[in-house]
């Protein structure tokens, strides 16, 4: 079984830290042939999609008798080469580059939507990236977000911040922490707010901030819909934002509630992956870009999240979790 996963370079990639390396580690460990493209390196001809890939193979070791496949850096050995005919020589395809979905971005999802009406499964569908966005799409469901506002108007986020004493600022394009501002209803905040969204120039979303934050921000994997595991993040002791995975995360009913009601959507729209953040029961972001955790919470608590996502994208016949 050939998988391609179409990523960004693979020399910017932490061994220890992108779930793209635990996917890819989880596949090797099943018996998966693992190719790797840039978007750059797609291309169409008579409507074939064809990829300039590299096959790899991932360095590291088995950790216990089972599957699970401790990545070490430097992580990958190139074991081949050549154009791969995506209809023909792939079973699996991967998108898995960084957001924004800026121009870049969508250009890979227009190629890969070829790939996908050739009968090949792309994971996620681009069409559903294309549809969902994972910054916005929390917002069909309002009952379940905290207070949220989105605008470029640095008048409006100024007196939403007014109306809700302290809120979270992120641009519509954000990623990864990048740009998050925690603004409190004080002298400092129209300078903020006006940063933020660059004068009026740019969208951001500001929600009320959940002081629940400093008992966890549960991050729930999403396999097809269905709940494939769930961990707890807290925010460090000198920065609001969240950090790294710290212990296991049970379901409770208001968890089960929002997969309920976000579950069918993702799966509508063929998002297989996704991330989904809650805290205190609320709602905050969809992750289905690049949704990941898995492989830091795998290297960091020692469950199997990635080998549980890629035996079921593998074997869907087998529907093993």
């Amino acid at each position: 079984m050939n998988l391609l996963v179409v990523t960004d370079p693979l020399a910017g990639l932490a061994a220890d830290i992108d779930a793209c390396i635990g996917l890819m580690a989880a596949a090797q460990a099943h018996g998966a042939a693992v190719w790797t493209c840039r978007p750059e390196d797609l291309s169409v001809r008579d409507g074939r999609v064809r990829a300039a890939a590299v096959r790899i193979v991932l360095r590291g070791r088995r950790r216990g008798r089972d599957h699970r496949w401790l990545v070490e850096a430097p992580w990958w050995d190139q074991v081949g080469q050549g154009v791969l005919d995506l209809a023909g020589d792939v079973d699996l395809v991967l998108l898995r580059i960084d957001p924004p979905v800026d121009g870049r971005y969508l250009h890979t999802t227009y190629l890969l939507d070829l790939v996908e009406a050739a009968g090949v499964r792309v994971v996620n569908r681009p069409a559903g990236i294309r549809a969902l966005h994972e910054k916005l799409v929390a917002l069909r469901f309002p009952e379940l977000c905290p207070p949220t506002l989105v605008s470029a108007d640095p008048v409006a986020v100024r007196a939403f911040v007014g109306d809700v004493g302290v809120a979270v600022l992120k641009p519509v394009d954000g990623f990864a922490g990048s740009d998050v501002w925690l603004v409190q209803d004080d002298a400092g905040a129209t300078a903020l707010v006006e940063s933020a969204t660059r004068a009026g120039a740019r969208h951001v979303i500001a929600q009320a901030y959940l002081p629940d934050v400093a008992r966890g921000n549960k991050r729930l994997f999403l396999l097809d819909g269905e709940v494939v595991g769930a961990v707890l993040r807290r925010p460090g002791p000198e920065d609001f934002r969240i950090g790294a995975p710290v212990a296991p995360a049970d379901l409770d009913d208001d968890d089960r509630r929002i997969v309920a009601a976000v579950g069918p959507l993702l799966v509508e729209h063929g998002l297989a992956l996704a991330g989904i953040d809650v805290i205190a029961g609320r709602l905050i972001e969809v992750n289905v870009t690049c949704a990941g955790g898995m492989h830091k919470t795998d290297a960091l608590l020692g469950t199997d999240l990635s080998g549980a996502i890629v035996r079921r994208l593998l074997h869907p016949e087998r529907h093993i979790a």
